[in-house]
């Protein structure tokens, strides 16, 4: 064991790796995850890895039972609705939901769920649909819904909250009320505000783009009216009803529907186990559901229709009712199969260990320095403990800098990443509000940026000297030490000096960081019997590059190497993809003979 690894344990070893557990990470790993030798898989948030075993037993389950179309009457079709009841009640368990007051509803994914809500809602020109700044595009997408029924639709950013040390109640939250969006002008002046409108409150357990988790103290607030807003503008009056989107909190820490009765909780399952994709959950409090209205119904939501008369009667089962056509029974025959492995492990010890690990590595990104000493990374979304969201999920989202403070563009490190055997995530991750808040990123570096081209997935990171997203690692359940080692020498190869950071950060992190060579790299492979044949420089992405048989060296490598590029007027970088062939071709030519 190096002593990097020691130290780390030294710190952290009460929480790593399921101590006292069924079986170790490393075991983990060896036996269940073979797949993964030589890859370093860190983006969990987007979607978590499926164990090899756990596919076994799906496998072994399926080729031994028969299970048919639920909406029949044989014995495969019994067998079929006894395995969605229990599959229901372990989501339902999951949660800690009494199934008294909750019913669980399959969808197709988190996703859908959140359209379910969105489509279903009780909106009404007094309704407002209010959301934290800190959520998915999936969750603002509800908002259509809302002002097209002419409701009015707010964004907030939860502030602070005060805590009543000896009560442990919370008396109230300060809010930073955003732009009022309303479709109807004219119906958003007649609003009389009687307070008999019911209003949907939706916000993240845990920032799929930060990794902030979101007190879900927010529950009864929202429920007792006790939201302050820092421009003295009046609470939102009528009947409150809170919706939480869990699908990337509920992997590491599942809201406690016992002490946090929401009304609404979306869940997305190949988050928590890998498999199956295409499955979520809608969990809804009965009281919630009745006021859910449905205009469409299929097969499986209705008792009887009439097809040539304008005759239905549906069905009064919550789950049915919502549930259109034959659910994907197959896929949720194997959900006992995946929570199997959650509650084998635990989930407080998932959490202890992903956060041990997120903990350290962001300890490590923190305290790593440029010759100059300047740092090298820009984290978001640490809070201070007094804040409302005083604690982190297994993400950490940062971007690099260059010596001089210009910005590492995240493509880039995406890219390199992916080369090197790294599988991350870079972007804004659907999540919009928490990117520009945490980027500084105003309206009108949001409109210019659309102007200049830039879209979800593009390569534009950097446009006008800001970063356009930032770049996530994520942790799951089976992630390792060595995951983190691998990534850090990754940061430490690419875009820190060999001889910083082996000396520096060693100083300022107290032995914690990864041991590297202290020679430069001049040193290290001056003496080698190394031939080298001719060196292709490539000065625009996508183009041919030019040969040359000798370039100077630095202590990072090659002198210059990933320092420059080609950027437009508009500071975008040129690429093949965003500039005609015959302008790079002249471009092209020109370098060659400079």
């Amino acid at each position: 064991m190096d002593v990097a690894k020691e130290e780390f344990l030294r710190e952290f070893g009460r929480d790593y790796g399921y101590p006292g557990g069924p079986k170790t990470i490393d075991e983990i790993r060896a036996t269940e995850f073979k797949r993964l030798s030589g890859m370093a898989y860190l983006d969990h948030a987007g979607a978590t890895l499926y164990s090899e075993l756990q596919m076994e037993a799906i496998f072994k389950d399926l080729t031994a039972n028969v299970y048919g179309n639920p909406h029949s009457q044989s014995d495969s079709s019994f067998a079929t609705s006894e395995i969605v009841r229990s599959a229901r009640q372990q989501v339902l368990d999951y949660l800690k939901a009494s199934p008294k007051d909750y019913k669980c509803i399959f969808t197709s994914g988190a996703t859908a769920a959140l359209k379910l809500v969105g489509e279903a809602f009780p909106w009404s020109h007094q309704s407002s649909f209010v959301y934290t700044m800190e959520n998915h595009n999936s969750v603002l997408g509800i908002r259509e819904y809302a002002l097209e029924q002419g409701a009015q639709a707010y964004a907030v950013d939860i502030e602070e909250a005060e805590h009543d040390a000896f009560t442990g109640n919370v008396a109230s939250v300060q809010a930073t009320k955003h732009q009022i969006l309303t479709r109807n002008e004219a119906k958003f002046l007649d609003k009389d505000h009687t307070g008999s409108a019911y209003n949907l409150f939706a916000f993240p357990s845990e920032c799929n783009f930060s990794g902030s988790k979101f007190c879900l103290e927010l529950v009864k607030i929202v429920k007792e009216d006790l939201i302050r807003y820092s421009d003295g503008s009046p609470s939102l009056k009528g009947r409150w009803k809170v919706l939480i989107d869990a699908a990337k909190g509920c992997a590491t820490e599942p809201p406690d529907l016992s002490k946090y009765p929401a009304d609404f909780v979306v869940i997305s399952f190949y988050k928590l186990f890998g498999y199956p994709t295409g499955l979520g959950a809608l969990i809804v409090h009965t009281d919630a559901a009745k006021l859910l209205k449905r205009t469409y119904f299929s097969g499986g939501t209705v008792a009887a229709s009439i097809a040539d008369i304008n005759y239905v009667k549906r069905r009064e089962g919550i789950e049915e009712l919502f549930e259109d056509g034959t659910i994907p029974f197959l896929s949720i025959a194997s959900l006992c199969h995946g929570f199997k492995v959650l509650n084998s492990l635990t989930i407080p010890a998932i959490s202890r260990h992903t956060s041990s690990l997120a903990t350290y590595l962001r300890n490590i990104l923190v305290a790593l320095r440029h010759p100059n000493g300047t740092s090298i990374c820009t984290i978001y979304g640490s809070r201070s403990s007094k804040t409302l969201c005083n604690e982190m999920g297994p993400v950490v989202s940062f971007n690099l800098k260059q010596p001089d403070g210009s910005w590492v563009g995240h493509r880039e490190v995406e890219k390199l990443a992916s080369l090197s055997g790294i599988q991350l995530r870079t972007g804004c991750f659907c999540n919009p509000g928490a990117c520009a808040k945490y980027l500084g990123l105003t309206h009108s570096d949001l409109a210019t940026n659309i102007e200049a081209g830039h879209v979800c997935w593009d390569d534009c990171d950097i446009i006008n000297g800001k970063p356009t997203g930032a770049v996530r690692v994520s942790l799951g359940y089976m992630s390792t030490y060595e995951d983190i080692k691998k990534f850090i020498d990754f940061v430490a190869t690419f875009f820190v000096s060999t001889q910083t950071y082996a000396k520096d950060v060693r100083s300022q992190f107290c032995g914690r960081s990864i041991h590297c060579a202290d020679t430069g790299f001049e040193n290290r492979y001056s003496a080698s019997q190394l031939d080298l044949k001719s060196i292709t420089v490539y000065p625009i992405k996508s183009c041919a590059g030019f040969s040359m048989d000798r370039w100077p060296l630095s202590s990072r490598g090659l002198l210059h190497d990933r320092e420059w590029l080609l950027q437009s007027l508009t500071g975008e970088t040129l690429t093949q993809k965003k500039v005609s062939v015959q302008h790079l071709l002249c471009l092209d030519i020109f370098l060659s003979n400079v």
